[in-house]
């Protein structure tokens, strides 16, 4: 059976080690996390955390509930389709040779990035969109040699009525 990709963002309590509940329900049943962050929300006594994973509709289901039973999981939602605004940022330092500047400085302009170092042959910059948006300007890069980069992972907000 096909495995589907899926966001799901949860409310918790801001408490050591619900991070490590929820990551090790996954990792004890076999899921696989694709993408994890977490933060603190406007309310210091809960934070945020935002997994990506691929499986099947029926082992979500499963993880779903059975992070519903965590006892520090206030809230938790599916937010896989179109009523969710997603994001992610991207930090990337790629190969600036002297010819390949103005080319580099013209994508990173396209994508809406903002520079943060620009060395002799290098460059590192910054970018924030959807994850396809980031893949297609990694994509672009690539010729020109990516040297590092460091990816946020999803984070997503539920579209208010």
């Amino acid at each position: 059976m096909k495995k589907n990709r899926y966001t799901l963002t949860m409310l918790v309590e801001n408490e050591p080690g619900v991070t490590a509940r929820i990551t090790g329900l996954f990792a004890g049943r076999g899921y696989n996390i694709e993408t994890i962050c977490g933060a603190p929300t406007a309310n210091p006594k809960m934070s945020r955390i935002t997994i990506t994973t691929h499986t099947r509709p029926e082992i979500l289901e499963q993880c779903m509930k059975q992070i519903k039973g965590l006892i520090n999981v206030i809230k938790l939602r599916d937010m896989t389709g179109q009523k969710a605004v997603k994001r992610e940022m991207a930090l990337i330092c790629v190969k600036a040779l002297p010819e390949n500047q103005d080319d580099i400085k013209a994508l990173i302009q396209e994508f809406n990035g903002t520079m943060i170092d620009e060395g002799n042959q290098h460059f590192i910059f910054e970018v924030c969109g959807n994850e396809d948006t980031i893949d297609i300007l990694l994509e672009k890069l690539s010729p020109f040699g990516i040297k590092k980069l460091a990816r946020s992972g999803v984070l997503a907000l539920y579209r208010e009525p």
